[in-house]
Order: C-alpha cells, then structure tokens, then sequence
C-alpha cells in the first residue's frame, strides 16, 4: 500500500469519493459548537485524539462518534498508528461543501444554528 508522506495515510484515502452524503448533515456536524472546534483543530495537520479529546473536554470515543458521519464519508481521515488514533481532515473536501453554491442556503442556516446555541 501507498502512503502520504504528510499524513502517513494510504493514498486511497485521498482520492475523491463519488459516493452520495447528506450535505445537511455535513453542514450540521461542522457547526456543531464541539465538532467545529475539533475541526480548528485538525486544520493545523493530523492530530492524536487524545489531545483532541483533552481540548474538548470529552472522552475519545465521543471524539470519534461526532466525526463519525465526516470520517464515514472521508472529510476526516482516521488512522491508527502504534496503538493510537490520529486524525486529518481532508481540507479539500470540506471546504467543497462549504463553497458549492447550492449549499449556501444550508450553511447560513448551519451558522444560524450554532449561534442560536452559543445564545
């Protein structure tokens, strides 16, 4: 198998997908108030979910059952490395639902969302 050498994840995991999500539910998830600071997170690079999951204030499996629905449709990569897990967000991918223009309806609504919890 191929590997990334950034990442050290097989190079299948960056081919783009042509399968079918709810955008909805991707916008849902990257405005939650929790998932979206992970996501600052992951934009520095591949992260050990242990520090996610400090900085959070929640245990790992949480981590990993909020991204679950981005990982399953690889907006986040997860790899597992010496016994720990590390993830990556696929930038690329991410940023893709945010600037399709017939999601734009969605993301303000996903931004009216988060502010109505931070209210």
């Amino acid at each position: 198998m191929i590997y990334s050498k950034s990442y050290k994840f097989p190079i299948s995991y960056f081919k783009e997908m042509d399968e079918t999500f709810d955008r909805e539910k991707v916008v849902d998830c990257m405005f939650d108030p929790i998932t979206s600071s992970i996501l600052a997170e992951l934009e520095c690079g591949k992260q050990e979910c242990t520090f996610l999951a400090h900085q959070a204030c929640i245990s790992e499996s949480e981590i990993l059952e909020r991204l679950s629905y981005l990982i399953e449709h690889g907006f986040i990569y997860k790899n597992s490395d010496d016994g720990k897990c590390f993830l990556a967000a696929n930038s690329t991918k991410l940023e893709t639902v945010i600037e399709n223009s017939e999601n734009f309806d969605a993301t303000i609504n996903g931004l009216e969302k988060m502010d109505s919890y931070l209210n």
